[in-house]
């Protein structure tokens, strides 16, 4: 009677437990809501929307016709430390993927044991080994020896899938920090790239200077000797002074600019101060590369921090489905088999030193599960803030290449406007220096024309430094810079 009533009473046991952990809290989870409009604003007139034409589809070596700035950007790529720090954040989640492999599989342990067990004689135990008839000649070993060779293995079967879910979660976490790296790589790219540009405005601005000063010194020469013939004042002599002194202190400002940019870039390379070997080219000669925005929706694809949000979202939406299986009964399979024996010498005598074990367990938990519910009332909530991580990256991700496409547009026609400002004024030196010379014209036109005229042509080369810094910055918000290029650089 006793039997026939066992496998019963296991599934009353099997369906109580199943009925006290079925009572699983309510928690709300989100799904992203993506309005992506189908092309972007701002495009320049003749512009559209080509899959083919967008920069995120450039390598960056071929993005970046410099060879200097090439090379520059290849050591950073292989030099950088935080990006060697990153490395290692990545085989740390390639190693979490391990960890969560092993843990839905048996547990099997080889081991030998060996112990010395005195019990008292006035004991169950002590009692019935007492009693125990053995040879005439031998007595029970007191204390008694034990020795153990064999293995033990335990399996919890993923029946709710907890442990799988575990897993894939730490897939799409390691995923995660591979778009991560990928991130990393497209702004380290363009932190290189606009400081070496940069350095291009910076040279171009000092050679500007240095030009001027040269200007301004045969004018003040031609003043002085005015100012010997009676012609001027030494009120004008002082001031084409004053102005000559002015423009050489400039030069000194630059130069510190330079060093400094040369080891903002240095640092991104992860070396010592040093020379940064650059175009001669002045950068007003230089153009940057045409807009190519593709469509919105390419932003899922080739942007890696939307990428990564998209991932650590999948990665979230697990980490719910393995707080919940937690409520679940767990079943676990223990086994064990080898040889116990309290003399060395009979240690592998079969049968009789043979021993072996199969058991399994099912629980549940039942009285506190406080622990429990917070979890998985975290997971939940960590799973919005995914969502609302993944919705904002993608929003962050559009609004960025709107501004770029408009920021480039509204700069080239500043650069075309202030270009004609530049020649202007320059011919106004010419015009003020030669009615001066004439006595046709007061000295203060010639040196507020020539302030004006420095100060424009300054201006021309720092709009030309944000045209390029525009195209880098739009290049960085498509996606642009971490493929793979065909020497394996990434």
């Amino acid at each position: 009677m006793q039997t026939k009533n066992s496998p019963i009473s296991v599934f009353f046991l099997f369906a109580l437990t199943l009925l006290l952990s079925g009572c699983v809290p309510q928690v709300e989870t989100l799904e992203p809501q993506l309005n992506v409009p189908e092309t972007f604003a701002n495009l320049p007139e003749g512009e559209s929307a080509k899959s083919e034409d967008t920069l995120a589809n450039t390598i960056w070596s071929k993005y970046f016709g410099d060879q200097h700035l090439i090379d520059l950007i290849d050591a950073a790529l292989q030099q950088n430390q935080e990006l060697r720090i990153f490395s290692q954040q990545i085989l740390i989640a390639q190693n979490e993927i391990l960890a969560r492999q092993g843990a839905y599989l048996p547990s099997v342990e080889l081991g030998a044991d060996a112990g010395l067990d005195k019990v008292g004689e006035y004991t169950r135990k002590g009692a019935v080994e007492s009693n125990l008839e053995i040879a005439p000649d031998k007595s029970f070993p007191d204390p008694l020896p034990d020795f153990f060779l064999g293995a033990q293995a335990s399996w919890e079967i993923d029946i709710w899938s907890k442990l799988r879910n575990a897993e894939k979660s730490a897939f799409m976490e390691y995923l995660a920090s591979a778009e991560g790296r990928k991130f990393l790589l497209t702004n380290l790219i363009a932190e290189v790239a606009n400081s070496y540009f940069e350095l291009l405005a910076l040279d171009s601005q000092l050679d500007l200077v240095q030009q001027n000063i040269a200007i301004q010194s045969r004018a003040l020469q031609i003043v002085r000797l005015k100012k010997q013939g009676a012609r001027v004042t030494e009120l004008a002599l002082r001031r084409f002074e004053a102005q000559l002194f002015k423009t050489r202190s400039l030069q000194y400002g630059i130069q510190q600019n330079i060093v400094e940019v040369e080891n903002r870039i240095n640092f991104l390379l992860g070396r010592y101060p040093q020379a940064i070997p650059r175009n001669a080219q002045r950068i007003e000669d230089l153009h940057p590369a045409k807009i190519g925005a593709g469509f919105p929706t390419e932003l899922l694809e080739n942007r890696p921090d939307v990428k990564r949000a998209e991932l650590e979202l999948a990665a979230a939406n697990l980490n719910v489905e393995v707080a919940r299986a937690r409520f679940y009964p767990s079943l676990r399979l223990t086994g064990s088999y080898g040889y116990s024996a309290y003399d060395t010498a009979k240690l592998f005598e079969s049968p009789q030193s043979m021993l072996y074990a199969l058991g399994g367990s099912l629980t549940a938990p039942f009285i506190n599960r406080r622990d429990i519910e917070a979890m998985y009332r975290n997971a939940s909530a960590k799973q919005i803030q995914s969502v609302i991580d993944y919705e904002q990256a993608v929003l962050k991700a559009f609004i960025e290449v709107t501004n770029q496409i408009s920021n480039i547009d509204n700069l080239e026609k500043n650069y075309l406007l202030k270009s004609q400002q530049v020649k202007a004024l320059n011919e106004s030196v010419e015009i003020s220096t030669t009615l001066f010379n004439a006595a046709r014209a007061d000295y203060m036109e010639v040196l507020l024309t020539q302030r004006e005229a420095l100060d424009a042509r300054f201006e021309l080369i720092e709009t030309k430094m944000s045209q390029f810094r525009a195209s880098i910055a739009l290049y960085r918000a498509l996606g642009g810079g971490w493929q793979q290029a065909k020497d394996g650089t990434s």
